[in-house]
Parts: C-alpha cells; structure tokens; sequence
C-alpha cells in the first residue's frame, strides 16, 4: 500500500564523531553512507545527506548553513573592520549573531562555490529519493554588510541568481530552499519569496521551503506568527511548504486554510529541541489533527520541526523510526 502522506527529513543530522575527528573525503563518505542508510533504516521516504559536506568545525552554530555558501562567492570579503562590525551590529533581527559572514564589496558571482560537485558526491551512494537543500538568498543576505548594491532586494536576487546557476543540473527528487530569518522581519515577505522563486526556477523536481523561527545552537531565534507570512507563503512559486509546528503547538493550522491550493503542507511533527522522542500514538494524532482542520489534501509531507544536528544520533534515529510508525498508524499500513 501506497503512503499519501510522505516522510522527510528537513536536511541536516548529528556529525559522527569520526568525521568531525578526522574531516576528509573517506570519512566524509563514510558518514554520508551511514547518514543516508540510517534514514533508509527508519524507513524515512526522501532522505538527504545530512548536509555533512557543509560541517564546519570553526561555525558550528550554523552548521554550514551560511558560512559555507558565502565565503566561496565572488564580491564577498571575509576581512572584517571594526566600521563593518559596527554596520552589522546596527542591522535589525541579526543579534544573535556576533559578526557577519562577510563584507559585499563588489558584484556577487559563483566564485568557487560548486554544490554540484557535492551532490554529484553523494548522489550515487543511494537508491532512495534524494533532498538537496540550499540557503534562502535572503537570510544569506541579512548576514552580510553590503557595500555595493543599493539595497536589500538588490543583494538578495543577486545572491538569487548565484545559488540559481549552482542548482542548474542538480537532479535531486526535492530541492528545498531553507529560510530561518524572515520571521522576524514580515515586512520582507516579497523580497524573500522573489528571491526563493527566483533560485527554484532551476529546480527540475518537487519543489520545497522550509521556514522556522531559528535553531541557533538549540535556541528559537525569531518571534512572529505564521498569519503575518501567509503574503510571503501565497507568493512562492514552490509545491510543498516544511514548516515548523511541534515546538510551537498546532494552534496556526487554521490559518493555512487561506494558503493557495496549489501549495501542500508539510506539517513538523517532531521537536527536534527536545530529547524526549515522541510516540507512534502522539505522531498519529497530530497528522489526525492536521487533516481533520486542513483536509487530506492539503497534508502531504510530515518531517522534525528543522534538522537533527543538535541531537545526539541515537535521538535522533529513533525519532524518525516513530515518525514514520506514526504516519503508518494513522493510515493503517
């Protein structure tokens, strides 16, 4: 029997230890390989790489979510003064952060960013359906102090265009685009939708955004309510939202009844800031309750709340073993 409810993961998980020992390109395949069979094992249906390429022992906090795309990139100067960090410091929604991750001198281009090299590395170490995930543009550019362009939406579509090109030729299943900022900043919700339309215009598969308020070393960072995004959800040109929903309550599934209907909903049903693993019986109520209020059209994708890396492995392999006995639960597999 057929699911009609897909499992997956948002994209990261825990660094083995070995890899973060030892960080080369066998242990680094390696860990792909027990990553990607872990997700197999739980019987999650499209899994990622645990964007283990993207580990970086100097960023930790971020996981490679932003270092690792913006200092390869042409324009961008990673030498900080102390006028740029008091630019940076004086941004809105940014504090948490101590210092940017560069300085916009010029106009943005690849540089020697290349995210088809790395999905070529992993993409033959798996039979199952393939998530390949890449940075909003817009929350890379709320890193950033620009210097160059002449405004916000100016740096984001450039930015945009980059992450554009790299995707060009990437075949994954799913190519999600993840945005972790503009929560906090709602009345962006235009210039970050144009920007995550114009980088999955190179999407050739189902097209995916995550949102969620932050998980910066295990902390929500951003405040807000999902109503106050509902402009920037209705403008994305995507198939499937992975929103975050376990650690916040199920309060706002309500309001997505006012999303178009050509967007599914990927509904988080897993805290992934909590050790505490959830139940089959507590994960099959939750999708009862999101298709009782949305409808089982509408509820397509259930996965954690965000990526796994803050977790130990052990947490976090048997919270996708009850995510998916949940999903098989509820549908009576």
């Amino acid at each position: 029997m057929s699911s009609q409810i897909k499992t997956t993961v948002v994209g990261s998980y825990p660094v083995p230890a070995w890899l973060a020992v030892v960080p080369n390109a066998s242990t680094l395949r390696d860990a792909v390989l027990v990553v990607m069979k872990s997700q197999e094992l739980a019987g999650i249906d499209v899994i990622s790489d645990g964007e283990l390429s993207r580990f970086d022992v100097n960023h930790p906090d971020t996981n490679g979510m932003i270092d690792y795309f913006v200092r390869p990139m042409s324009g961008i100067d990673p030498t900080l003064g102390r006028e740029d960090l008091q630019k940076f410091r004086a941004q809105s929604g940014m504090s948490f952060r101590a210092k940017p991750a560069g300085i916009v001198r010029g106009a943005i281009g690849e540089g020697t960013l290349n995210l088809g090299d790395d999905y070529n590395n992993v993409k033959g170490l798996t039979a199952q359906p393939l998530k390949f995930t890449v940075t909003s543009p817009y929350m890379l550019a709320k890193t950033l102090v620009d210097t160059h362009y002449n405004g916000l939406e100016q740096l984001v579509m450039s930015i945009a265009e980059v992450l554009k090109q790299q995707l060009s030729g990437i075949d994954a299943s799913v190519i999600q685009v993840d945005e972790a900022n503009l929560p906090g900043s709602p009345d962006d919700c235009g210039i970050a939708a144009r920007g995550i339309n114009k980088v999955l215009e190179a999407a050739t598969g189902e097209k995916g955004v995550h949102l969620c308020f932050g998980n910066y070393g295990g902390q929500s960072i951003q405040t807000g309510l999902f109503r106050e995004l509902m402009p920037f959800f209705n403008e994305l040109e995507c198939d499937h939202l992975v929103l975050e929903f376990a650690r916040r309550g199920y309060e706002e599934l309500e309001v997505f009844r006012d999303l178009k209907s050509s967007i599914a909903l990927g509904v988080g049903l897993v805290d992934i800031k909590d050790n505490e693993v959830e139940t089959p019986d507590e994960i099959a109520r939750r999708i009862e309750s999101a298709v009782d209020i949305l409808g089982a059209d509408r509820v397509k994708w259930i996965h954690p709340d965000c990526g796994f890396w803050m977790l130990q492995r052990s947490v976090a392999d048997r919270k996708m073993r009850t995510l998916v006995e949940g999903r098989n639960r509820f549908e009576g597999i």
